[in-house]
């Protein structure tokens, strides 16, 4: 028998994971202290359960112990099998499971209050409520927003006429559902409600492009935060108000703070379809140019007699597992006397901080590593740009064509360097459907093929020289 701790005892225990929750998410702030700063936020987590699994109201520990034994295998097996590449992913049904797991305490608490005709308090049912229909929206959009990533679902925004309205009126629906539930003490009604929420879920990220997955699994991870707040609020533990608060409000921030980096506004994000209709080269009229294709051996010889080259990684590096060979490429460029350095866009990939994680995957040194701010400044003094499948975050239309669907967007100046290399499979447009002006811009040459490819290709001829 495991004795059992006072309410206050917890609690200080609490306050020290908190505390190890706050550090360790100021500490993410940097690459240099990442590592360092997961390691906290996790221990903080590990008190937090240890604490809690010590209070009186705690019993059954074998499935406890069970459950926690089976979330620990698959999270494991999450980490040390998942390719970097694909983390995206994991993140989206990350922020997913949390959601259901909020929804799934609600609805379970909602049960046993209510087994025998009883209803629960006032604060106690809007708590049930927001989790439910949180954790439901949140469990289905980000099954939605894995399917994307994992491109199961086409990446293009999928629209229907009135799709606002119908989403209004199954969000609606989920909440009135959820709110009859408490005076009627029907389970089964908070049962619909979360199934009517998932529907909203799936409803909300359809419409929603690849390009701005940055913005969706940021705001996912923030209801998944709010839905533990209300689950905390539900079983009466601060532990689970803190970090579900924590992840909420950085949450809520880093969407704001990506939707601010593409120059537009989180409900555009949300419901303007953006990526919807595709925009070709040529079809506007100022438009007017040829695209050069370029060889390995070309691109070799351009890189080995420059001074200065910048390396723009995005989601092609990303497909391409190209991450460690582009690393490889920048050390034997390092070695001849070229100074290298890699812009950092913040919306660049499939989720915050995306080019980040692949390149300390790769063990590229963070010095190397700008973000936009301080990187624009040095493309006029670089004698080529190395573009790895970035799209949007290059596009001078953003700077030149008011026109475009992105104009005013922040972007990396590649266009300003003496010379661009874009690395890319096709002229396909990707994940936006907007083509890219800077691949009709005479000092652009294009190196079609897979990412991974090109750049060994880049290694071996600049070696044979």
């Amino acid at each position: 028998m495991i004795a059992a701790l006072s309410q206050n005892t917890v609690n200080l225990a609490y306050l020290v994971a908190a505390v190890c929750f706050v550090v360790g998410i100021r500490m993410l702030s940097s690459p240099r202290t990442a590592r360092v700063g997961n390691v906290v936020s996790a221990a903080g987590m590990i008190v937090a359960i240890v604490f809690t699994l010590l209070l009186e109201s705690v019993d059954r520990y074998a499935f406890v112990l069970a459950g926690i034994a089976i979330g620990a295998t698959i999270g494991a097996v999450g980490a040390r099998t998942v390719r970097m590449t694909a983390m995206p992913q994991m993140v989206a049904l990350l922020n997913g499971a949390g959601g259901g797991a909020a929804a799934g305490v609600a609805i379970a608490e909602f049960d046993r209050l209510t087994r025998f005709g009883g209803t629960p308090p006032g604060e106690t049912a809007a708590a049930i409520v927001t989790s439910t229909v949180l954790g439901g929206l949140t469990l289905a959009g980000s099954v939605v927003a894995f399917g994307k990533l994992q491109e199961l679902i086409r990446g293009r925004p999928i629209v229907f006429p009135g799709q606002q309205v119908v989403n209004a009126l199954v969000f609606s629906a989920a909440v009135a559902l959820a709110v009859i539930s408490a005076p009627a003490g029907e389970t089964w009604l908070l049962g619909l409600a979360f199934v009517v929420a998932a529907v909203f879920g799936v409803l909300f990220v359809l419409p929603i492009g690849g390009a701005d997955m940055p913005v969706v699994i940021a705001l996912l991870n923030a209801f998944s935060g709010l839905g533990a707040v209300g689950a905390g609020f539900v079983l009466d533990n601060n532990a689970l108000i803190i970090g579900g608060a924590l992840v909420g409000a950085s949450g809520t921030l880093l969407t704001l703070l990506m939707a601010k980096a593409m120059n537009r506004s989180v409900a555009n994000v949300l419901f303007g379809a953006f990526g919807q209709i595709q925009t070709s080269l040529g079809e506007r009229g100022e438009v007017e140019g040829t695209v050069r294709a370029t060889t390995p051996h070309d691109v070799a010889v351009q890189l080995s007699y420059s001074r200065k080259v910048i390396i723009v990684p995005g989601y092609g590096m990303a497909v391409a597992q190209a991450q460690h060979d582009i690393g490889a490429l920048a050390d034997l460029l390092a070695e001849q006397g070229v100074d290298v350095k890699y812009a950092i866009h913040p919306v660049a990939g499939r989720m915050p901080g995306h080019m980040n994680v692949l390149l300390a995957e790769a063990q590229v040194p963070y010095s190397q590593l700008y973000e936009m701010e301080r990187i624009n400044p040095e493309f006029p003094q670089a004698d080529v740009a190395l573009v790895i499948g970035a799209n949007d975050v290059t596009n001078p239309a953003a700077n030149t064509d008011p026109a475009s669907p992105i104009y005013g967007m922040p972007i990396l100046e590649v266009d300003k360097a003496a010379s661009v290399v874009v690395l890319k499979r096709s002229m396909n447009p990707g994940f936006s459907g907007i083509d890219n002006d800077l691949y009709l811009d005479p000092k652009t040459t294009m190196l079609f093929g897979d990412a991974r490819e090109s750049v060994l290709h880049l290694i071996t001829a600049m070696k044979d020289q």
